[in-house]
């Protein structure tokens, strides 16, 4: 099963577990299942799974709000641009620093949606924990991995919150005080123990939108490191180092190409279509379409301003540009191949046969335009399809999680753990697929650290990693000064829903500074 097309009932189970609301005392819909017989069928299970996967698709893609942005706007590698300055003010003031509230539209998606994941998780695990089916061990693994990277990425962005492992049975059960990063942590730790025991390995998975072993493994070093325990994390990222099943794609442009899904360099994988038809009439915003929307929307801008047309592209609503930081990073390091890959400034796209046209953008000039545009995560005309309309079609996945990723998680962890001559193996590798020579073998400590740190800056560009890496080494306010940036930044609010809604928490647990 190449991509997750959900066909069953299983969101419906979660109506009225996510927030404390009416859903608690009506009456149960009608066209919902008894749990007390829907999880005695295996492949009811098989379905309430995928079902959370779906949930996760729908996180990462929807369009204004999803998670994939939201995460990238802080960062200096892009800016939210679009239309002018008020378009989509909530993905403005996340990018600029300025005026988030706890009421930010895009926010409250991005927690609502990881909280509704898990409590579809939550609701697997309970419902057949003590079963004898037998994909139980598959399922639950399944489960737990999903709800270890919702958590983790949660308190990644928000610090301290809600640990919710179990389906409030009414309305008064659904108060709950936040938990500690380090108690989310020890929770994720948990879930991954047991996902690493149940899941399979890459190379034997009937269906390759699943979890992998390997990614569990993976994502339980990158927890480790985020707490700064290198040493144990070291284990964890030689095993999915040592397995065959892993390895970098061959060029850096097959990273991203829709000919290379789920290939041996994606550990974790949302997978679209662009097969549905959707056109005008039939998109649903805020729905379940089964296509990546969010690549029209981070398309280079038409209205006569880009013609990207030769080469490959067509035209989006223009957010998610790059910053000249970023391109300027890829020049200083002589990165042409991987910058070929990630970005093009506006000479290169000229001297392709393209154009820019500022004067025809709101005001004169395009909003948050630094010189360049972003070719990762393209508007590619071949990821689209004819059948309805093509901006509405993308079938582009987002490869969540890489092995690229691992390598330089690897290398910032032999770092750390004085082990510079393992660091500079796992380091080089990424370095040596980009076409980049080896780093000096006398490179160590925390030179070696900070060439670790600009790798990251360059592989993982439009990926939604470097700000909060910059946020946990310490480094943003260094990185983004004059920016806007302050400390209060570093998490996004809780938001005010959730304060009102639920009766543990209090004005005085919203993240400081909002």
């Amino acid at each position: 099963m190449k991509k997750i097309i959900v066909t069953m009932v299983t969101i419906l189970l979660i109506g009225g577990v996510t927030s404390c609301s009416e859903d608690f005392t009506t009456n149960p819909r009608e066209d919902g299942e008894d749990l007390a017989t829907f999880f005695l069928e295996e492949e009811n299970v098989d379905a309430a799974v995928v079902g959370i996967y779906d949930l996760m698709q729908h996180n990462y893609s929807v369009d204004w709000n999803s998670v994939f942005l939201v995460k990238q706007l802080p960062g200096d590698d892009m800016n939210a641009a679009g239309g002018n300055s008020d378009d989509q003010p909530q993905l403005q003031d996340i990018d600029d620093y300025a005026n988030v509230s706890t009421s930010n539209q895009s926010i409250r998606s991005v927690w609502d949606l990881f909280y509704r994941t898990i409590s579809l998780s939550n609701l697997v695990i309970e419902n057949i924990k003590d079963s004898e089916l037998s994909n139980k061990e598959q399922a639950l693994a399944e489960a737990k991995f999903l709800r270890a990277w919702s958590y983790f990425e949660l308190t990644t962005m928000f610090g301290d919150i809600p640990l919710r492992l179990t389906i409030p049975a009414s309305a008064t059960e659904f108060g709950i005080a936040k938990s500690s990063r380090a108690d989310i942590y020890a929770q994720i730790k948990l879930d991954l123990t047991d996902a690493i025991a149940g899941l399979k390995d890459k190379s034997a998975l009937a269906d390759n939108f699943r979890a992998s072993k390997g990614a569990a493994q993976a994502l339980m070093g990158k927890v480790l490191v985020f707490e700064g325990k290198y040493g144990e994390a070291i284990p964890f990222f030689e095993d999915v180092i040592a397995n065959p099943a892993h390895d970098l794609a061959i060029n850096p442009e097959d990273v991203w190409s829709i000919n290379h899904e789920f290939g041996p360099e994606s550990l974790f994988e949302i997978g679209f279509i662009s097969t549905t038809g959707r056109d005008w009439g039939n998109f649903a915003w805020g729905g379940r379409n089964e296509n990546n929307i969010h690549i029209q929307l981070m398309g280079p801008r038409g209205d006569g301003i880009f013609d990207v047309s030769t080469i490959g592209l067509i035209n989006g609503w223009g957010f998610n540009l790059p910053t000249a930081k970023l391109m300027n990073a890829f020049d200083a390091a002589g990165d042409t191949e991987r910058k070929v890959a990630t970005v093009m400034t506006e000479a290169e796209l000229i001297a392709a046969g393209g154009a820019v046209d500022q004067s025809l953008a709101t005001g004169g000039a395009v909003w948050d335009y630094e010189g360049g545009i972003r070719i990762k995560y393209a508007t590619k005309e071949e990821d689209t399809s004819s059948d309805g309309v093509k901006e509405l079609n993308y079938g582009t996945n987002y490869k969540l999680f890489r092995y690229a990723e691992v390598l330089l998680l690897a290398a910032e962890a032999y770092n750390k753990d004085n082990k510079d001559g393992q660091a500079r193996t796992e380091l080089n590798k990424v370095r040596n697929r980009a076409g980049l020579a080896d780093v000096d073998a006398s490179l160590a400590g925390d030179d070696l650290f900070e060439a670790i740190v600009n790798e990251k800056f360059l592989e993982l560009a439009h990926e939604g990693q470097r700000f909060w890496d910059l946020v946990r080494w310490g480094k943003a306010a260094t990185e983004l000064a004059g920016t806007g940036y302050t400390a209060k930044n570093d998490l996004f609010p809780i938001p005010e829903t959730e304060i009102e809604k639920n009766s543990e928490l209090t004005q005085a647990d919203q993240n400081p500074g909002y």
